[in-house]
C-alpha cells in the first residue's frame, strides 16, 4: 500500500491468514494476505473501501462489525465493508499502522482517507460514511489519483517525505496532523516508526557485539536491541532487554521496561513474539 506506515520490512515471516468468524449474513469481505490487493488495493479504485481492524474477542469489535455491515446494506453497493482480524492476519493489520482494535481505515484509489480508533454510536457512524461518500463522488472509477489525494494533500506530503528518508521534515508534517486530529492512526504509528528509525540507523554496526562484552550496560543494551529488530532478530531483542530487567531495580529497570513497551508497540499487538515479550515481561517484574 503506497504511503501506508509499514513496519513490516523490519520482519518478514510467511504466516497464514485464514477468516475470522463474524456474526452470519453480514455484508462484508473478510481480508486475507492472499485477497488483500484484490479486494481492498483494487477494488477501492472503484468505490470506497472502509476496512475494520477487529478481534473476535473483543465485544466492542463485534458490534462495530454489526453496525458497520448494517449500513454497507443500507447503501446497496455504494462502499465495501472490508474486515481485517488482527488475530489471525497480523501481517496485514500492521501495515495500517494499528494500536488498538477496533480501528477504521477508509481507503480509495489505493490511499487511506481517514480513520478512527474504537466504537462509535450509529449515528455518528452514519455521518462518517456519508462524509467518506462526499469527498470521494466522481473521483472513482476511472477517475484521476491526482484529484483524489488532492483531498488531504498534508497527508500525501508526509508519506512522500518518509518514503525518501527525509525524517525530520516527515515528523513535523504527521505532527501537523495530529494538531489537527489527535487521534489519527497513521500519524501517530509514522511518528512511532520515524522515532525508532532515526535512533536505531545510529548505531554502529558493532553494537550487538559490544553489548554481549558487557551485559549490564543499559545503553549498550538499547543499542543491540535497535540493530536486532532492524535485522529481524525481534525475540532476541526482546530477550535481551527482559534479561536486563531481571537484573535492574528502581529507575533502571524503569527505564528498561520503558524502552521495551517502545519496541513491542512498533508491531501489531497479536504478534506471536510481541506476545511472549509481553507475558515474559510480566514474570520477570513479578
Amino acid at each position: 500500500m503506497t504511503g501506508a506506515v509499514d513496519l513490516s520490512g523490519l520482519k518478514q515471516r510467511a504466516q497464514q491468514g485464514s477468516d475470522g468468524e463474524v456474526p452470519s449474513g453480514q455484508q462484508r469481505v473478510e481480508i486475507t494476505e492472499a485477497n488483500l490487493e484484490a479486494e481492498v488495493l483494487v477494488r477501492s479504485s472503484q468505490l470506497p473501501v472502509v476496512v475494520l481492524l477487529w478481534s473476535p474477542r473483543s465485544q466492542a469489535c463485534i458490534a462495530l462489525v454489526d453496525a458497520l455491515a448494517g449500513l454497507a446494506a443500507a447503501d446497496a453497493g455504494r462502499w465495501s465493508l472490508a474486515t481485517v482480524n488482527v488475530d489471525t492476519v497480523p501481517r496485514v493489520a500492521s501495515m495500517f499502522g494499528v494500536e488498538a482494535v477496533p480501528t477504521v481505515v477508509a481507503l480509495a484509489g489505493g490511499q487511506p482517507l481517514a480513520s478512527f480508533e474504537g466504537p462509535q454510536p450509529p449515528e455518528q457512524l452514519r455521518r462518517w460514511i456519508d462524509s467518506l461518500l462526499s469527498a470521494t463522488a466522481g473521483k472513482l472509477d476511472g477517475g484521476s489519483d491526482e484529484e483524489l489525494l488532492s483531498a488531504d494533500p498534508v497527508l500525501v506530503a508526509a508519506r512522500e517525505k518518509l518514503d525518501a528518508g527525509d525524517f525530520l521534515a516527515a515528523a513535523a508534517a504527521y505532527q501537523e496532523i495530529l494538531a489537527g486530529d489527535p487521534d489519527h492512526a497513521e500519524a501517530k504509528g509514522a511518528l512511532r516508526q520515524i522515532t525508532f528509525l532515526e535512533r536505531a540507523t545510529a548505531h554502529p554496526g558493532n553494537a550487538v557485539g559490544a553489548a554481549d562484552a558487557a551485559p549490564d550496560d543499559i545503553d549498550a543494551a538499547f543499542a543491540a536491541a535497535d540493530v536486532q529488530v532492524i535485522g529481524q532478530e525481534v525475540a532476541g531483542a526482546f530477550d535481551r532487554l527482559i534479561a536486563l530487567v531481571k537484573r535492574t531495580a528502581g529507575d533502571e529497570r524503569t527505564r528498561v521496561r520503558t524502552r521495551l513497551i517502545e519496541l513491542f508497540e512498533l508491531f501489531d499487538p497479536a504478534d506471536p513474539d510481541v506476545i511472549a515479550g509481553r507475558r515474559n515481561l510480566a514474570n520477570a517484574l513479578y
